[in-house]
């Protein structure tokens, strides 16, 4: 399918740029242009209230509708950002939004990030963040039996890799997940890499230079730097994956879908139509991001209900 006509004129620019590559850029001019990136977002949506609170030297910010009740469902955010940037600015909007049109809070969770920050540091602030949200619950007015995993790509990624850790230890699990085009596989192994890695604004070496400053040596194979490839999925809670047609990911998503469907996990997977890596956040100038919104915040709102 070809690409949606905003997402078009962004990818022609990209290209007419000489394809900037990001290995090229300091790391304080690509979490600036991230940041930058926020005005393709759309109108800001207003009908919500946002408080930022530190729980045992933990930031998060919990994204509410106006005059919510008491309890409410809600889903722990990891943002994206290639494990290398991002936080509550860059994903302002889209956490308001899932708040507001799902009746449900938004915690989103501020993880350490590479280079100053390796792994495994996402991986545990990842894992404290939701046992944090758990253990407050009351506090936060999150329904316990009513908690969604999500993330988009590094934030996907680090939503799977929690709730494995969760099931290991048997505490609690969350009601379900939502991986939006995740971060899988740091061997680059599927073909989308190749097809999709040049020209579509999130490249190969976007993805690759945030795994390498994040992974500062270690193994690309370990289990939590590349998840696709555990057998250990059995026992997850119920799982949607988002994939984007032209994704370098694309591949290791649908690829998840298939690892976790034959090891017994429930497990549904959309690929969206001619759009990119990162449409998720251009709700300004794609029909597909302001879609996806509305469905990603009905399945938080109905998680638990099964």
């Amino acid at each position: 399918m070809a690409l949606e006509k905003g997402i078009e004129r962004l990818v022609q620019g990209f290209i007419a740029a000489g394809r900037p590559s990001s290995r090229r850029q300091t790391i304080e001019v690509r979490r600036a242009g991230y940041i930058a990136s926020t005005e393709l977002a759309g109108k800001t949506e207003t009908r919500v209230q946002l408080e930022t609170l530190v729980l045992e030297g933990l930031t998060i910010r919990v994204f509410s509708p106006l005059n919510a009740p008491e309890i409410l469902p809600a889903a722990i955010y990891y943002h994206g950002g290639c494990f290398i940037s991002g936080g509550f600015d860059t994903h302002d909007n889209q956490l308001r939004q899932l708040a507001y049109y799902g009746n449900c809070r938004v915690i989103a969770i501020q993880y350490r990030l590479a280079p100053e920050h390796t792994f495994p540091a996402a991986h545990d602030d990842a894992e404290r963040g939701a046992n944090l949200v758990w253990q407050y619950a009351d506090e936060l007015g999150v329904d316990k039996n009513r908690l969604t995993l999500c993330g988009d790509s590094a934030g996907g990624h680090l939503a799977l890799v929690t709730a494995l850790r969760l099931k290991v230890k048997g505490l609690w699990q969350p009601a379900q997940l939502i991986l939006i085009y995740p971060m899988l596989d740091a061997t680059a192994s599927f073909e989308s890499y190749t097809l999709n890695g040049m020209d579509y604004v999130i490249t190969r070496d976007t993805l690759l230079s945030g795994y390498e400053m994040y992974l500062a040596g270690a193994d690309r194979q370990h289990p939590e730097v590349s998840p696709l490839w555990r057998n250990d999925f059995s026992g997850l809670p119920k799982v949607h994956i988002v994939t984007a047609e032209y994704d370098p990911l694309r591949d290791e998503g649908e690829a998840l879908y298939q690892r976790l469907t034959a090891q017994g996990v429930k497990c549904t997977a959309q690929q969206w139509r001619g759009v990119i890596h990162g449409f998720f956040q251009l709700g300004g100038i794609s029909q597909s991001a302001r879609d996806i919104m509305r469905d990603i915040a009905w399945r938080i709102n109905h998680a638990g209900r099964e």
